[in-house]
């Protein structure tokens, strides 16, 4: 009995020696990045009340504002990795805007990954979404304000998903969510999440096909970005969505030209015009119609640090923006300096 014993031992003993090898050599690394902005802005308008500011993560007006400190953690051991990357700041806040009061609004993204091969790789968590040209993080976009595309479309998603490698140049990405930007599932419904994206050999032409959907939710997004020269490259961020909430029906599409032009390596300039067609009654804009927003911004690199002046220029069909004697208007205009650093 006792040799029986033994041998299994020494058995156990030396699979997990294989395994212990095994693991050493396994490859672990772990990456830290940050990011802090912020930024002033004034509208030229000077509303009496509200900022006349109707996009993302810059409604303030005559005001310094804190837009994010962020840091990001990114852990791979062998076919495993882990992210977790959390912020702080008004900017957070809007992201996570459904879990205000809570400390789940300075989470932006916290997600598992596996990749059992080279061609598939399978993701649960939370993470920033697929639809859009725009990013969360400022230092990852060239003007400072937001697109209306990215200010009325999805977040980010929770759930799992699976990016498969399809050959070439092409990939397809395929998942489950909760509701759009819900970390935790108000209902049982879920959304179907998906991205097809190709490019040409030299990467200097890329296409990503986005969609989100559910019942009576249906969202598709389309982004090219091209590559003309060192000094300009160009993109396309276009979005058609629709929703059903009760007996209420929002329909709502977007068109976005990027237009970037870099001189010199510590200089460039971005030309941003912005359509949004509020083709039904969206009640989260108060039935804007249709605005069409001009903005060009500078951004002076200097190491990691980039600074960005931006001028924006906001027109609609109705009298949605506010002068300063607080009669509606039209047309409004703000001024923004903002300060981007990168660690």
């Amino acid at each position: 009995m006792l040799k029986k014993i033994s041998t299994v031992c020494i058995g156990i003993l030396s699979l997990l020696s294989v395994n212990a090898q095994t693991d050493s050599s396994k490859k672990s690394t772990t990456t830290f990045t940050g990011s802090i902005d912020g930024y002033y802005k004034f509208n030229f308008n000077n509303p009496p009340a509200g900022t006349n500011n109707l996009t993302s993560f810059t409604n303030s007006n005559n005001s310094f504002e804190l837009g994010m400190a962020s840091v990001r953690v990114d852990h791979n051991y062998g076919k495993v990795s882990a992210t977790a990357d959390v912020g702080f700041g008004k900017r957070a806040q809007e992201f996570s805007y459904n879990d205000i009061g809570t400390t789940l609004t300075a989470v932006k993204q916290a997600y598992i990954s596996y990749a059992p091969s080279d061609k598939v790789k399978f993701t649960i968590g939370k993470w920033a979404t697929h639809c859009s040209y725009e990013l969360m993080d400022a230092y990852l976009n060239r003007n400072y304000s937001m697109s209306y595309g990215f200010s009325y479309g999805p977040f980010f998603h929770t759930g799992l998903k699976a990016d498969i490698s399809l050959g070439g140049k092409s990939t397809l990405m395929l998942g489950i969510a909760n509701p759009t930007d819900y970390v935790s599932a108000p209902t049982s419904v879920k959304v179907i999440i998906a991205q097809f994206n190709t490019g040409s050999k030299d990467d200097k032409l890329k296409a990503y096909l986005n969609f989100q959907g559910s019942t009576g939710l249906t969202h598709f997004n389309l982004v090219v970005t091209g590559v003309l020269s060192k000094q300009f490259n160009l993109a396309y961020d276009g979005t058609l969505s629709s929703s059903k909430i009760g007996t209420e029906n929002s329909s709502w599409k977007t068109h976005a030209i990027y237009l970037n032009y870099d001189p010199i390596s510590n200089f460039g300039l971005t030309l941003r015009g912005d359509y949004f067609d509020d083709r039904k009654l969206n009640p989260l804009i108060v039935n804007a119609n249709k605005i069409f927003a001009t903005t060009i911004s500078g951004n002076f690199k200097i190491d990691n640090l980039t600074i960005i002046p931006e001028l924006r220029l906001d027109n609609a069909s109705k009298e949605i923006f506010s002068k300063g004697t607080g009669v509606g208007t039209k047309s409004t205009a703000s001024f923004i300096l903002a300060a981007v650093y990168k660690f």
